[in-house]
């Protein structure tokens, strides 16, 4: 059972979700906070498998519920959801360590299958958010000197690039190329250390603001 808390300032939307989310025999709804604040107090006492986050909230908005339970560490595996196509709030979401992005008005099959992929420790990017954040880094500044050493990456690393940021494990990536998943293993070892990332979320942010993604 995959234990989740429910952050969104807005009744219905909290209630809609819930009621959704109930269908499903693998996902619980284990706690919903109101706002930003409660959701710092719930947060680290129900200890989800999976958080789901509203980015626009009052007294504490989704970016700073984030930062706040990274530096307590205890953020647990994130999914923003918003209504808004907003890029900028995308970025600074990712930056504080969210894992995934959907606006509200994604399928369930979509929502659940996000869920799931963040309780097995990967990303989940709704397409349409991912072309959208790709078009506004390439807006942004350009890479600096010291991003440079991504542009080394291999034509294989590449191509495990794009599977890491589409949110499939090594084990799938290992299928789907048909390749051995040790192989994969260290495909992703140098990737990481390429693109001087820490983990694969923020091996995908660097792949976006280098462009190793168009």
């Amino acid at each position: 059972m995959i234990r989740v808390v429910l952050v969104d300032d807005q009744t219905l939307v909290r209630q809609g979700i819930r009621g959704l989310l109930e269908l499903l025999p693998d996902i619980e709804v284990a706690g919903e906070a109101c706002d930003g604040a409660e959701a710092l107090e719930k947060v680290p006492q129900l200890r989800p498998d999976v958080l789901l986050l509203d980015i626009r909230m009052p007294r504490l908005d989704g970016i700073a519920v984030l930062e706040a339970l990274r530096q307590a560490d205890a953020l647990p595996p994130t999914l923003i959801l918003t209504t808004f196509d907003d890029s900028d709030a995308a970025i600074a979401a990712i930056r504080a360590g969210a894992r995934g992005l959907m606006l509200k008005d994604v399928s369930l099959e979509s929502l659940a299958g996000a869920i799931r992929a963040l309780a097995d420790n990967r990303t989940a990017f709704q397409p349409a958010m991912t072309e959208s954040l790709i078009a506004a880094i390439q807006r942004g500044p350009s890479a600096s000197p010291d991003d440079e050493a991504g542009d080394a990456l291999t034509a294989r690393e590449k191509e495990v690039l794009h599977l890491i940021c589409a949110g499939y494990s090594n084990r799938e990536i290992a299928e789907l190329l048909a390749i051995a998943e040790g192989t994969t293993k260290n495909h992703v070892s140098n990737l990481l250390l390429k693109l001087d990332a820490r983990d694969r979320t923020r091996a995908a942010l660097k792949a976006l603001q280098q462009g190793h993604l168009g």
